[in-house]
């Protein structure tokens, strides 16, 4: 899948950015590597999906089981995907970019499930740049107290509905061995403060950019996977076999491919240039058509109502390959 990612684009690009997530995947059987996930509630798999948002291009989907991945986990799927990647571009800037888990516990002596610190170790030592969201706690909050102070006050004298800051700082939590960049998002409105964070290695850009426009970027990351999941049916994982539903995903991941051509040889100026997957499918695939077919060529006659007959000729001489 990566090799397909890659030679999708004809030339090395500068710099990309890949979005990591996992999606929970219920299962209904006892199909192999499900698990009872006391945080979804469900007996599922997490298969984890890597996306280039930017570009809505898939890069790998990986089966594995209903359990929340470990630190050592993590940085094994960064560490082969990062390396495959390379040995096609091997000058090619990397941001990896994911969020912090709902399930990811805010303070105490418990490790960290998704294994920030560890990714985050061997980003630093191989040059790839991250950003990942962050679990507030106590020492975080005392750090950010004088910017977070502020916005109560403008928010209380009645400033506006919503008050919004950023701040930054360092800082090392007990199983990290050193001091990270960590920025701030500070939010009060009449249902109290809000404080979210991300902790990342890159020193370019202010807390605002960091947070609002590179971190937040990735929930678009979040509507592809819903397009992979309820418009491509790839979390019908039914089979036994975890080998045999790992072929399905890999299938589902064609298919999306196959759309994600169609869309992109859609002309921009066209409503259906940033149609879902559905939509193409209803307004450009499941329609009726008379095909005619000659000794040279294949003629398709479209009922004179159709919206999309003029669209559906233009991308069909798209597709068609150039005469030698």
């Amino acid at each position: 899948m990566i090799d397909l990612y890659c030679a999708s684009y004809a030339r090395p690009p500068r710099e990309v950015t890949l979005d990591i997530d996992d999606t929970v995947d219920v299962v209904h059987g006892t199909q192999q590597l499900s698990l009872f996930n006391t945080h979804h509630g469900e007996r599922c798999f997490l298969p984890i999906h890597v996306y280039e948002t930017a570009t809505a291009r898939p890069v790998a989907v990986l089966l594995r089981s209903g359990k929340t991945p470990s630190g050592r986990e993590v940085r094994g799927h960064i560490r082969r995907l990062v390396r495959r990647i390379r040995t096609h571009w091997p000058n090619t800037k990397i941001t990896i970019r994911g969020d912090s888990h709902a399930a990811c516990p805010r303070a105490g002596p418990w490790p960290d499930p998704w294994g920030r610190h560890e990714a985050m170790a061997w980003c630093e030592t191989s040059g790839v740049d991250y950003i990942f969201g962050l679990g507030g706690n106590d020492v975080l909050d005392r750090q950010v107290d004088v910017a977070a102070d502020d916005v109560r006050v403008r928010h209380a004298e009645g400033e506006a509905p919503t008050v919004r800051r950023y701040a930054e700082t360092r800082y090392g939590a007990k199983s990290w061995k050193c001091e990270r960049r960590v920025s701030a998002r500070i939010e009060a409105t009449c249902n109290g403060l809000d404080i979210r964070y991300v902790v990342t290695n890159i020193a370019r850009g202010s807390a605002e950019w960091l947070y609002d426009t590179l971190y937040c970027e990735r929930g678009q990351a979040e509507n592809l996977i819903k397009l992979h999941k309820s418009q491509l049916a790839s979390d019908r994982t039914s089979c036994r076999s975890p080998l045999a539903n790992q072929v399905r995903l890999l299938l589902h991941t064609a298919a999306y491919w196959l759309m994600l051509t169609l869309r992109d040889a859609i002309p921009k100026p066209q409503p259906l240039a940033s149609a879902e997957f559905t939509t193409l499918r209803l307004r450009l695939i499941k329609i009726a058509a008379r095909v005619i077919e000659t000794a040279t060529r294949v003629r398709i006659a479209f009922a004179a109502a159709c919206p999309q007959a003029e669209l559906f000729g233009g991308i069909a001489r798209w597709f068609q390959p150039a005469a030698p």
